[in-house]
């Protein structure tokens, strides 16, 4: 048995994902023409919300007609919203299954629209998650919203990363130095202090460069536009050894890290003794720079 059908779901060794009979169901969903039907779609979307990023920033619209007496007036607003999830949920990627220990990133964004983030462990997608503003949230500072969708990943995911050592990536770099911070209001002593329950390091990333937007792609792609190559003496090497790297179709080369131990394991499996071009002590200090980008 290759695949499995559970709760909604259709699990296989590729990952999960929502079960296509649901999405066809969302998919045939006419336009809602009442509150009613508008929150029984919500209800079924919002079951998958997990595969959609952004998804409470999408289904905004959707959910102020289910405030206590709004005027339900149908119009390109809500049309527009109410066929962008069923888009979205049709062409959800395959998230893949926690494997191990480790290895766990969270990427997290803010705006006025709402609260982001992604997890991913070892480069793949574990899950989306994402929340509307609360009244009371809608006046916060940029960096008070960004904290808050730190705290907001931290207790959704708190089976996953409890225990774990992990790391959190924000494009806001004064988030970086939150925990040494000793002027705090009562609102982030109380996210600090339930920062401290987690083994976690919070760093900066620019927001245009950032991995989650490249790694998260819904396309596949069928070659590389440019690969940038430090110390291409490395991959010279490799290339002598006939190993070879290829993108096909199904397949997404997004990173390659050479550390000592992938350099030991290229000695054991072919039996020679595998040297770099440079001395061991600057190989060393440039080992964890070695890295083969994508974009």
């Amino acid at each position: 048995m290759e695949e499995i059908a559970f709760l909604g779901h259709v699990v296989s060794k590729e990952g999960v994902q929502p079960d296509p009979a649901q999405v066809k169901a969302i998919m045939e969903w006419e336009p809602p023409k009442n509150v009613s039907e508008v929150r029984s779609f919500l209800g079924l979307a919002g079951y998958y919300r997990r595969f959609v990023k952004d998804f409470s920033v999408v289904a905004k619209p959707l959910t102020n007609l289910l405030k206590k007496n709004a005027p339900f007036n149908w119009n390109d607003k809500y049309a527009q919203s109410f066929e962008e999830l069923k888009k979205r949920l049709t062409s959800a990627p395959i998230l893949a299954l926690p494997f191990g220990e480790g290895g766990y990133v969270v990427y997290i964004d803010a705006s006025r629209q709402g609260l982001g983030c992604v997890l991913m462990q070892h480069g793949k997608v574990i899950a989306y998650a994402s929340r509307q503003l609360r009244p009371h949230e809608i006046n916060y500072p940029t960096h008070d919203l960004e904290l808050a969708a730190i705290i907001h990943a931290l207790k959704i995911w708190r089976h996953y990363l409890y225990g774990e050592t992990f790391q959190i990536f924000t494009d806001h770099k004064n988030l970086k130095y939150i925990p040494t911070q000793k002027e705090l209001n009562l609102r982030k002593r109380r996210w600090i202090e339930l920062l401290k329950d987690y083994d976690c390091t919070i760093d900066y990333h620019l927001e245009k460069a950032n991995i989650v937007a490249n790694a998260l792609s819904r396309k596949t792609v069928d070659h590389l536009a440019s690969m940038i190559c430090y110390n291409v003496e490395y991959l010279t090497a490799l290339r002598a050894m006939d190993v070879h790297f290829s993108v096909g179709g199904d397949m997404l080369l997004a990173t390659m890290q050479v550390r000592p131990s992938f350099k030991d394991k290229i000695n054991g499996c072919t039996g020679k003794r595998f040297t770099f071009a440079e001395n061991e002590d600057q190989s060393a200090r440039r080992e964890e720079q070695s890295v083969y980008n994508t974009r």
